[in-house]
């Protein structure tokens, strides 16, 4: 039997162990990124989500009703007014995927897809400044209200803790 020192400490629980091995909350984890996202950045990122969301139904919905002026960017952009439907549907679709919480990546995957297409159409078609840089502007509010939301993102893409 071996002797018993002053030093020696009795064995630790289960859970003893497990309270060691758990940082605290708000505590840095491996990534260097707090685990709860904090309020304001929860709370910016929810808005310039809701903000994207926004303009992509307003898209979705202009390209289902077919207004004038949508008729008109379909001619001046050399697209038959029949995909107006067809289109709205995917971009509403996905627009969708992205404003559900547990899919809101892969709809921002889908989204940033549909505005790249955008941007090369207008680009093609020698449109201004301002209607080429509007879908990847918007693809950007779309990244940047998921990234400051999702811790997951955040460990998947590490900028810098903020």
């Amino acid at each position: 039997m071996a002797n018993a020192t002053a030093n020696d400490q009795p064995p630790l629980s289960i859970d003893d162990r497990q309270k060691q091995l758990t940082p605290a909350k708000g505590q840095p984890q491996a990534g260097g990124c707090p685990d709860a996202v904090p309020k304001g950045r929860l709370w910016t990122g929810r808005l310039l989500s809701t903000l994207a969301v926004l303009c992509l139904l307003f898209d979705a919905v202009g390209k289902l009703v077919m207004p004038a002026w949508v008729v008109q960017a379909f001619v001046q952009l050399g697209f038959p007014t029949s995909l107006g439907a067809g289109i709205g549907v995917l971009l509403l679709i996905c627009t969708l995927v992205y404003a559900i919480p547990r899919t809101a990546i892969l709809g921002a995957v889908l989204l940033t897809g549909f505005l790249g297409g955008a941007v090369a159409i207008h680009m093609r078609a020698g449109s201004p400044l301002f209607e080429t840089d509007s879908p990847m502007l918007l693809g950007l509010l779309v990244w940047a209200g998921i990234y400051l939301r999702d811790n997951r993102l955040r460990k998947l893409l590490p900028l810098r803790c903020i």
